[in-house]
Parts: structure tokens; sequence; C-alpha cells
């Protein structure tokens, strides 16, 4: 018998919403919210009636009732370390998203609606790959202060998807290979996929600049840069992420403009999009330090993976490690559904959330 997944995928200013029939897509929308509608929530937290309803609204314009479902599905929040995979919404972590989540994110809508509607209708909750996932080794998490370990956040949504599917299109199981995955997006991160487990990552403040990220920035200066009087809090966040990056530099995150304006002539254009893509490179040779060079596929993917200019600079560094795979596309709601589906069919166990702080 067919199943039905509802998914939803919150984002700062939209909400992603599909419904699936198995593999196939029977709807997927982007709703936008306007900045004015927003702006009347102190926060991401306070959304959650609106969205929901949104979602509610959207379903009932399909002409699609909820008894149809077997299960709903949210984008993973930021809920502190988890393994990779499926975890049951419960009342724990319902209660944890709610009042002390590690940070006021979008993704943290995405299980609190599951649960809602799944409520509703007597089917279970997921959420699948949280941006929190962390099977990091110990070695890999110390840092140089010690109040500052290294936190394992990374594009793990599309990024463990994608590792799934480069070992399919190998005829191999994921769980045997080692896959390096570099997902380019608004945001950059890179993951390192060791036998099915994500053994280290370089996360979107650590690793390369990005159209919308600083990326890594020398420590000293930022010391200082926070302390100057410049910035608050929060535009010293904003500088970090949202307003950082290409974006800082020439004003847009499109990265199709910014090639066309490299390709015109424009010296600050060109390096810039020559800086990112060495600096992704050298991020892929930093973690395959980690296996030793034992690396089976490298693989580049989310939405810049589309710009062949981009992949070509990219690959000319770092084919000596290991072949590279182009898997373009943020695949979010595909991997949300996918997810789900194994395990409503026996093929992945879903693990049960506990609060570590609780």
């Amino acid at each position: 018998m067919p199943l039905k997944i509802l998914a939803i995928n919150p984002g700062s200013t939209s909400t992603k919403i599909a419904v699936y029939e198995d593999e196939r897509a029977c709807f997927t929308l982007n709703v936008d919210h306007p900045a004015e509608e927003v702006a009347r929530f102190s926060g991401i937290s306070d959304q959650f009636e609106m969205r929901r309803d949104l979602v509610l609204a959207t379903l009932h314009a399909e002409g699609f009732r909820l008894e149809e479902l077997a299960a709903v599905v949210g984008r993973g929040g930021m809920v502190g370390p988890m393994k990779s995979g499926a975890y049951e919404v419960n009342e724990a972590m319902v209660k944890r998203l709610r009042t002390n989540p590690v940070q006021d994110h979008a993704s943290n809508l995405g299980g609190l609606i599951a649960f809602e509607i799944a409520r509703r209708i007597g089917v279970k909750a997921y959420i699948y790959d949280s941006v929190m996932v962390d099977e990091l080794p110990p070695v890999a998490k110390v840092t140089g202060l010690p109040e500052l370990p290294r936190i394992s956040t990374s594009h793990v949504l599309n990024s463990r998807a994608m590792a799934i599917r480069c070992a399919k299109l190998l005829g191999r199981d994921h769980r045997e290979l080692c896959l390096l995955v570099a997902h380019l997006g608004g945001g950059i991160s890179c993951g390192l996929y060791d036998r099915g487990r994500l053994i280290d990552v370089l996360t979107p403040v650590e690793g390369p600049f990005s159209p919308e990220r600083s990326g890594r920035v020398p420590a000293q200066e930022l010391v200082d840069l926070c302390f100057s009087g410049r910035y608050d809090r929060k535009a010293m966040q904003q500088r970090l992420a949202g307003k950082g990056g290409i974006k800082a530099y020439l004003g847009t995150v499109d990265i199709r403009e910014v090639i066309r304006m490299a390709e015109g002539g424009h010296a600050q254009a060109a390096l810039l999009l020559d800086a990112m893509c060495y600096q992704v490179a050298k991020g892929i040779g930093e973690l395959a330090t980690v296996v030793c060079g034992k690396v089976d596929r490298i693989i580049l993917t989310g939405g810049m993976a589309h710009a062949g200019e981009v992949t070509r600079r990219i690959q000319e560094r770092i084919t000596f490690i290991a072949p590279v795979e182009i898997l373009p596309g943020e695949n979010e709601m595909e991997s949300l559904v996918l997810g789900t589906l194994r395990v409503l069919r026996g093929e992945e166990q879903a693990w049960e959330y506990v609060d570590q702080e609780g």
C-alpha cells in the first residue's frame, strides 16, 4: 500500500511544504513570509501557530486530507548532539524545542509542527538528520580553549542523503565507504562520512566563506572587531552569517551574478570566486587527512554545485585525493521523505530522544 508522507521544512523567511506518495512528489510548495509578517513576532519560536496554520491551510487548498498520511516529518532542530538518521518526536523533544533549544532557529519549528499535526490523526512524527548530528570522536572536538570545544553543525540532511545516493550509484552500501561531502549553498559545510558515521566536519563558521557567511576568520582580529564599538552582538552575528562572505564585498549572494561579473572583467568578483573555490578545496583536503587520504569519493552538492564554473575550479585541486561526483541541489524535502520511508519500511530504526540536559 502506498505511503503518503508530509514533510515540513521551516526556513528563516519561508516554509517548504511537500507531500510524497512513496518516492513520488504529489506537490511541493515554498511559501514565503513577507518581512512585515515576520516582524510581528519577537522571535522565531513565537511563529509556531502562524506556520502551523499555514501548513494546514496549504494542505486544505491542495485538497489533501490529513487522514491519508502515514507519517509527518519535520526538519531537525537545535536540540543538542544527535545521531544521524531519524528520531521520533516525543514529549521530551517538544519540551526542549519549546523551552530550551541551543539556538532560536527556524528548524526548531519543524519537529513542533510535525508533532502537532501527527497527533491530530494518530500517526508518528519524525525529524531526520538534524543540523546538530554529532558523531565526532573526542579527538575531533578538542580546541585550544577548554570552554570552547568544537560543536558539530552542518548541512547533514542533504549531505548524508547525497552520500547514500552516491553509494547506490556505485552499487555499494554507504556504510562500506568513506565519503567526503561538500555542501555548497548560501552557507558551506563539509562532512566526512566514514562507514555511515559523520566523524568530522567543517561547519559553516569554521570552513570556507560562502555567498552570505564569513566562514573561518582570524580569531584575534575578530575579538578586536567585536570590542571595537562598531557593532553590537546582533550586528556582529549578521556580519558572520547573513551579511558576510561574498555579500559583504559585492552586495549579492547570487553566485550566477558573481560569475557574470568575473567573466565581464570585474577583478574583485574574479578574485572572490577563485578564493571561495580555493577554500572549499582546501577544506576538503583538510578533512581527507583524518582518514589518511583513504577517501572513496568526494561529493559536491548544494545549490552552487549547479554552477560548472564553481565545481570545475574545486575539482582541479582535489581529484588527486579521490574521484569526484557532482550531485547538485539542496534536495532537503526529498531527503526528509526518503529517510522517513526507510523507517516506515523497516530499513532503519528511529532513535528515541532523551534530553541530556533535562
